[in-house]
């Protein structure tokens, strides 16, 4: 009856944050991520040497020294981590290379770090690419689309409305 003064809610959505086929959290190869100890979301069995960002937002942490995770707050209210490859922290840089700065604003599909995929695995390390919504109210409302080839920056994994 009075459906007008009801807020409307807005639809978000979470790109694929590079090329490869997406599997859920709970079955990435490293066990802090599936246990979702820092949190639900997809990962990414990539294909390419680009991560971008999943949506528009902007970048709140780098990980000056490693470059192997970037956090960023999406427009939809959602903070994500990023998180590129298995013990890759222990590299220290080596195969990656770091495109934005802490709070930078970057729109879907900014390029946000290179890395020598095929180099890296090739010295043994996983390199899947984890998409973690961290813990937040909104974090319960999102719902991942998994099991499926995706395309950085094109194809949606998760979305939610607030």
């Amino acid at each position: 009856m009075f459906n007008f003064f009801k807020k409307k809610q807005k639809q978000y959505e979470m790109k694929a944050a590079a090329d490869g086929m997406v599997i859920p959290m709970a079955e990435a190869a490293d066990a802090v991520f599936s246990s979702l100890a820092l949190g639900n979301g997809v990962v990414i069995r990539p294909t390419g040497n680009v991560v971008v960002a999943p949506a528009d937002g902007t970048i709140t942490v780098t990980m000056e020294q490693s470059n192997h995770a970037i956090g960023m707050e999406l427009d939809g209210g959602i903070e994500i981590l990023i998180h590129i490859g298995v013990d890759t922290v222990n590299l220290k840089g080596e195969g990656f290379t770091a495109l934005v700065k802490s709070q930078e604003k970057v729109k879907a599909g900014t390029e946000l770090i290179r890395f020598d995929r095929e180099a890296l695995e090739a010295k043994g390390y996983c390199m899947e690419v984890m998409q973690i919504v961290m813990d937040s109210e909104t974090a319960s409302k999102v719902e991942y689309q998994t099991a499926m080839e995706a395309k950085a920056g094109e194809t949606t994994v998760a979305h939610w409305q607030i």
